[in-house]
């Protein structure tokens, strides 16, 4: 069965973002492998905030990946490049998990994160600490969201000062 993994960068005081929904705080560390990371990953979820700013951008549809975008207002023929999910969220996640392939990206969205987390649809946190504080902007984990027990599997230090910390989730038996 494939694996969710929320993937993402945060400051230190826990944001995934800035106030404005700026990441240029984020540091490109030359000794974290990117393409490695990209490869273990066929289809991204994100939230409709995170694919607005991408589009923005130009980055809407990542070649060799599917992405799903989870919104009630976006319309599906204004984006054919990408999959937009109104409802039935966990009946699409559950198809997607089933399917042959590589992990699926959590790629940005706290909401979403928090959502699909409590939905017990999360397997692991896969989180860079940046070494800087922003002092607000968009949580890791936005409120109300519920306690959930993480296990350390991995940690890495990097001499930029980016702690990258690896949690599978303690799922309730």
């Amino acid at each position: 069965m494939k694996r969710i993994r929320y993937a993402v960068a945060a400051s230190l005081d826990g944001f995934i973002a800035g106030p404005k929904g700026e990441a240029d705080w984020i540091i490109m560390d030359p000794a974290i492998d990117f393409a490695a990371l990209f490869a273990q990953f066929d289809t991204f979820l994100m939230g409709r905030r995170t694919f607005e700013m991408m589009a923005r951008e130009g980055r809407s549809e990542t070649p060799g990946m599917k992405t799903f975008v989870f919104s009630r207002t976006l319309r599906q023929h204004d984006y054919p490049g990408v999959t937009i999910i109104a409802d039935k969220a966990e009946e699409t996640i559950a198809a997607l998990r089933a399917k042959q392939g590589k992990d699926i990206w959590l790629f940005g969205g706290g909401s979403l994160f928090r959502s699909l987390l409590s939905l017990g649809l999360v397997d692991t946190i896969e989180v860079a600490i940046i070494p800087v504080i922003l002092g607000g902007g968009i949580p890791l984990v936005p409120s109300p969201a519920e306690q959930t027990k993480l296990k350390l599997t991995r940690h890495k230090v990097y001499k930029t000062g980016i702690v990258s910390l690896v949690y599978d989730i303690e799922h309730a038996v």
